[in-house]
């Protein structure tokens, strides 16, 4: 095990209100609250410093959530005139996470009832090293403020190459 680095923590995502977005990820993933970091009751943060944020950003809400036995996932809640609305696929920077699933089509039909969308019909997974099995199966939708997810089953392994250095992590 290495020394310095255990693992990732958690993803942050910013949101445009956090009591939708934490309804959404409960309903769509049964995502379970941590703890709120901030929250309104505590007063505005002005985070410039601290989190390299914009000149009169408002930081008005930070939630910790867990979904399963992954990783976890920090959202934050922002008050700021000139937001930009969230990443896609061919922008610079960190676009889409992914949720393992035991379940697809389950998992598939509690993202798009609980108010995401998908971009298209759930895939067989592609290539020689993920797409081995027909059972290896995804899906990429947004939530309803825009942010990717992608929905991932590999019940029939990873064919891993020659030069590959540890086995990835599968929750």
């Amino acid at each position: 095990m290495n020394k310095i680095f255990r693992g990732i923590d958690h993803v942050a995502m910013t949101v445009p209100n956090m009591e939708e977005a934490t309804t959404f990820l409960k309903n769509a993933f049964k995502a379970k609250i941590n703890y709120d970091l901030q929250n309104p009751e505590n007063g505005i943060l002005e985070g410039e410093e601290m989190l390299g944020l914009k000149k009169n950003t408002k930081l008005l809400h930070m939630r910790m959530l867990t979904i399963g036995s992954g990783i976890s996932l920090e959202l934050f809640q922002y008050d700021f005139d000139e937001q930009k609305s969230a990443a896609i696929s061919s922008d610079i920077g960190l676009q889409h996470f992914a949720v393992y699933v035991d379940d697809i089509d389950e998992a598939a039909r509690l993202f798009t009832e609980a108010g995401g969308k998908l971009f298209s019909k759930i895939n067989r997974i592609f290539g020689p090293i993920e797409g081995t099995d027909d059972r290896n199966r995804f899906v990429c939708g947004k939530t309803p403020w825009g942010t990717i997810i992608e929905l991932v089953t590999i019940p029939g392994g990873i064919n891993y190459p020659d030069y590959s250095e540890i086995e990835r992590n599968i929750p």
